[in-house]
């Protein structure tokens, strides 16, 4: 291909990525996350077998889709940052253990609940879904935590391969497990306001008076991360980096300062959009649930969560992986993409079929859409 072919530069290309990796983070998040929050709610919520059945049955038939924003994710970060991919995987190997076990056993959990009557199965299979509910949604938070405070790995020259010198239990600290609880608040607030807009009395009732309550923690737990997060220690850039070079995480030089992280905030203020969003949308939850607003509720909530996500973005760029081992060789935007013309390639394909995903997951969401009832679990035979 030559260079006539190629529309954009190199920087261009790397941060379009860095927006399309934030994009499939939010819809994972947006779209599973509500399966996830539903899931964690079935022992709060559901009081009687048929009450649980019309949570599972709310999520039941779209909660395969929803999951492949998080392979589609995995696959762009595959693709466009095979050092980010093979770094995190590598460092966090274990904990993406766990969170593929919670992830296997929500399907076994999903298919076999309704292949028998009896009570203790159905509540067994009932616990496994809620385990998955709530573990994949801290493993999640605890991810984003560790990446904020930096990942104990280094890169091995010249293989350039990763060395990850941390441990399991060294990823669970403090501010990491802070990140899990506001990570599975905001999910379950998220699930919340699903189960209140399509469910039935006296299910939807209960879920706005906790979707309030969970509402208001994440919009208070969020605030208070963010000043947690001006006293930790961020990493600043002090030398000259070419956007357009080839990546190689090895050619800059890192300074650590105290409060590092929240200095795009000072220097781009349109940013501050991200975090106000993930509080006053939280809040704006709360209050549409009070109201009795429940699409409005689910509205705010994903903006929530979106702005939440694109906070930590924000925060770290252009960092996307830091490294408290040797913080001279984490991962950024600019020196660990693939190249210039794999990244051309597969943005051409991605303006081809998300247009065509997206209209699928709508047409599917249009299918399913209308409130779940006693009567529409007996109308369908192929019902959880």
């Amino acid at each position: 291909m030559t260079n006539s072919l190629i529309l954009l530069d190199y920087e261009t290309l790397r941060i379009i990525w860095w927006l399309l990796m934030g994009v499939l983070l939010i819809g994972f998040a947006i779209m599973d996350g509500f399966d996830l929050g539903v899931a964690a709610l079935l022992p709060v919520i559901g009081r009687s077998d048929t009450e649980r059945r019309l949570m599972i049955n709310l999520v039941g038939p779209v909660w395969e889709g929803n999951q492949v924003w998080l392979i589609t994710a995995g696959g762009a970060i595959f693709a466009a940052w095979p050092a980010l991919y093979a770094t995190s995987f590598s460092s966090f190997y274990l904990a993406m253990m766990l969170l593929l076990v919670t992830l296997i056993l929500r399907p076994v959990g999903f298919k076999y609940r309704s292949k028998y009557e009896g009570t203790t199965w159905r509540n067994v299979f009932d616990g496994i879904l809620t385990f998955a509910g709530v573990v994949a949604p801290v493993v999640f938070g605890v991810a984003f935590g560790n990446v904020i405070l930096g990942i104990p790995f280094e890169v091995e020259t010249p293989s350039m391969r990763p060395l990850f010198h941390g441990t399991f239990f060294g990823l669970f600290t403090p501010f990491t497990l802070f990140c899990g609880v506001l990570s599975l608040l905001m999910l379950v607030t998220h699930g919340a306001t699903l189960i209140a807009w399509r469910v039935v009395e006296p299910v939807n009732h209960r879920a706005r008076k906790l979707g309030i309550i969970t509402a208001l923690l994440v919009a208070v737990l969020f605030a208070a991360g963010g000043f947690w997060l001006s006293a930790l220690d961020g990493q600043l850039i002090t030398s000259a980096i070419d956007p357009s070079a080839p990546s190689n995480p090895l050619n800059k030089s890192v300074d650590v300062v105290n409060g590092a992280w929240l200095a795009n905030f000072a220097k781009y203020p349109w940013m501050w959009a991200a975090p106000a969003l993930g509080v006053v949308a939280a809040l704006l939850t709360g209050v549409c649930l009070a109201m009795q607003r429940p699409i409005a509720a689910f509205i705010s909530s994903s903006l929530s969560i979106a702005g939440v996500i694109l906070s930590v973005g924000f925060a770290l760029f252009p960092f996307i992986l830091p490294s408290s081992a040797n913080p001279n060789q984490g991962l950024t935007v600019w020196d660990a993409s693939s190249s210039h013309l794999t990244l051309w390639v597969m943005l051409i394909v991605t303006i081809i079929f998300l247009p065509i995903v997206l209209s699928y997951t709508s047409y599917v969401y249009r299918v399913m859409r209308g409130p779940i009832t006693e009567e529409t679990l007996n109308e369908t035979h192929n019902s959880y």
